[in-house]
């Protein structure tokens, strides 16, 4: 059985598209392949010359592609009689059948595929529409925001990854907005501040405020195990299932051990990693682990309850130059209306934080607030 392929064409409005050789169009076929208008024409007139000249093309074309065809599928198409019209072979009249079956069938679905395509092409023609790429950190009001952009024409192609990831792929220039988060209060000698400061760069970079949400621990519905801080699972040995190197939840989780104290090795599971929020909270549920971090809205997706232990930040950067692009300029005026930040604050554990204002990283983020120097460390300097 010869493999089956698909492929589309553009043409003018209106009109049916050409077929890959130039050939009329069937009416009411969907599908289009080549070959099947040649073998119609073929039996509909009884030879290659009058076939080809229906067509539009002529004999010596017509008859080099039925011979192509015919070492390509390995069969006779055309039976030839001396003083006979040419008639299609069995195996061809087959082909033809099949093809009439295929169409039938697949009529309403190929045209409900065909006007999908169509819709999504008319992005690239409408010059009212924007598309912006984005390299986030795993983040539902981030799904949220793409259906609610798109009713603007502002469409996000977003793709999840770490923070560290997006925020290198803005740098690298595959994408325009990188998504990633910090505590709200973070400091400026934290693990947060060792990994973003060689990242971001004040002067080229710029932060635009998308959300406050809370991160805590996913836990099994009514809290059976009694879970209350990240110690409790280390006390009680509970199983944790972690994120995988790279990911903002993961740096808060090594954050926090530092802070209290807690070496990774004595996390239970801590070397257990999964690929988002959604896919901890499976985990648990599914009895695979006791507790892990991550968003409240993937707890009360999973029926899970939720132990909330910090808020934080999540930011939206770009570099400065592209503040003012017409994509970046409609995101921002989108992040600021009122109907965005009502659906923000709709989801469970989440605010909105002045959602599509632009700050600077020394605003926000303490690892850049360097002191000025004093007039006397001034004129120090200068001997």
């Amino acid at each position: 059985m010869p493999k089956i392929e698909l492929s589309y064409n553009w043409g003018p409005e209106n009109s049916p598209p050409p077929t890959a050789d130039g050939l009329k169009q069937r009416p009411q076929a969907l599908l289009r392949n080549p070959l099947m208008d040649l073998l119609q024409a073929v039996r509909e007139h009884g030879s290659i010359a009058a076939a080809a000249r229906s067509l539009g093309l002529s004999y010596r074309h017509v008859w080099g592609e039925l011979k192509k065809w015919e070492l390509r599928l390995n069969q006779n198409l055309i039976v030839w009689e001396k003083g006979m019209p040419a008639e299609l072979s069995e195996f061809a009249s087959k082909l033809l059948w099949a093809e009439r079956q295929a169409q039938a069938r697949l009529a309403a679905p190929i045209e409900s595929l065909m006007a999908e395509i169509e819709r999504t092409f008319a992005v690239a023609f409408d010059p009212q529409a924007h598309l912006l790429t984005l390299y986030a950190s795993h983040d539902d009001a981030l799904v949220r925001l793409r259906e609610s952009a798109s009713q603007k024409s502002l469409h996000l192609d977003i793709r999840f990854c770490g923070s560290v990831d997006a925020i290198r792929a803005l740098n690298e220039g595959r994408c325009e907005i990188a998504g990633f988060h910090t505590l709200s209060q973070p400091n400026e000698k934290s693990l947060s501040a060792e990994t973003y400061k060689p990242l971001l760069k004040p002067g080229l970079h710029k932060l635009i405020g998308f959300a406050k949400r809370t991160q805590g621990l996913l836990v099994k519905a009514g809290n059976p195990l009694n879970v209350q801080s990240l110690q409790d699972v280390v006390n009680g040995r509970f199983r944790y299932v972690n994120r995988g190197l790279g990911t903002g939840t993961r740096l808060l989780l090594d954050e926090l051990l530092i802070n209290q104290r807690i070496k990774p090795e004595q996390l239970l599971g801590y070397d257990r990693q999964e690929l988002s929020h959604s896919a901890v909270a499976t985990c648990i549920a599914s009895g695979q682990a006791d507790a892990g971090l991550a968003i409240e809205s993937a707890a009360l997706a999973a029926g899970l309850d939720f132990i909330p232990l910090v808020t934080e930040n999540y930011w939206l950067a770009c570099l400065k130059s592209a503040l003012d692009s017409p994509p970046v300029f409609v995101l921002r005026e989108h992040l600021a209306s009122a109907n965005w930040q009502l659906k923000l604050e709709e989801m469970s554990g989440y605010e909105a934080n002045q959602s599509g204002n632009v700050h600077s990283l020394r605003q926000e983020l303490p690892w850049w607030n360097l002191k000025p120097r004093t007039k006397l460390q001034k004129t120090s300097a200068k001997h």
